[in-house]
């Protein structure tokens, strides 16, 4: 019985053990987040997210402190009405960079850049359909007509949008040597704001990975503890 019992212990072990391994990396998306932070926030925010939250791509305490701290959010008003802002802190949403919604109108030809918190999860075909609008920049055929501030997209069915092209080739340096091409950028930005879509995706997959090893780990033992049981039986 002794091997029995140190079988039982494991099992009560596991857990602990199991939490912890470190969470599997996500390269891509944590380029992404540079991406996301050079180019994309220049326009859009992210209401729904906090920069705290950025922990979870590798941003240490200390480079999330001062993102945040450049960032100055609405604090009321003063003694006069007049509105006042802040610094952000780490428990900040990452907001628009316009201070309301007819700034960001009267900055982009009438159209306000969407927030992108959960668009990788309402935007029809997800972070691919990102991916692919971002890739989908062409020159505008001869006969086409678009309006001021729109600009031709074959990702899109009516051909159009109102964002200029954001990425080019080289416009970033990545840290762990990646070339950053238009198509890189676009995968990583892309992978970053299906993860900040889906923020609990990862943990969701890491735990259902315990519980089964627990599960089978546990039938198991269940198993050779019968076996021992109908042995030992007269």
């Amino acid at each position: 019985m002794s091997r029995l019992i140190r079988n039982l212990i494991l099992v009560a072990s596991l857990p602990p053990l199991l939490a912890t391994l470190p969470a599997c990396a996500s390269t891509p998306a944590q380029r992404g987040l540079m991406v996301f932070q050079q180019v994309c926030a220049a326009c859009h925010g992210m209401d729904h997210v906090d920069y705290g939250d950025m922990a979870a791509f590798g941003l240490s305490p200390d480079a999330i402190r001062s993102w945040a701290a450049d960032q100055q959010i609405p604090n009321g008003t003063d003694d006069n009405g007049d509105p006042k802002t802040r610094p952000a802190t780490p428990a900040d949403p990452i907001l628009s960079p316009y201070p309301n919604e007819a700034v960001g109108r009267l900055a982009n030809h009438g159209l306000l850049p969407p927030d992108l918190s959960r668009l990788a999860m309402t935007l029809p075909g997800g972070a691919e359909q990102i991916r692919r609008i971002l890739l989908s920049y062409a020159p505008t055929p001869a006969g086409v007509k678009l309006d001021d501030g729109r600009y031709y997209n074959t990702a899109l069915k009516w051909k159009h949008i109102g964002m200029p092209p954001p990425l080019q080739d080289g416009m970033l340096t990545y840290p762990d040597g990646t070339k950053a091409t238009t198509q890189q950028m676009a995968t990583d930005v892309s992978a970053f704001l299906n993860d900040v879509a889906h923020p609990h995706a990862a943990e969701r997959r890491r735990v259902g990975l315990y519980v089964l090893a627990y599960l089978a780990l546990m039938a198991l033992l269940t198993f050779v503890l019968q076996r021992r049981i109908w042995k030992s039986r007269p």
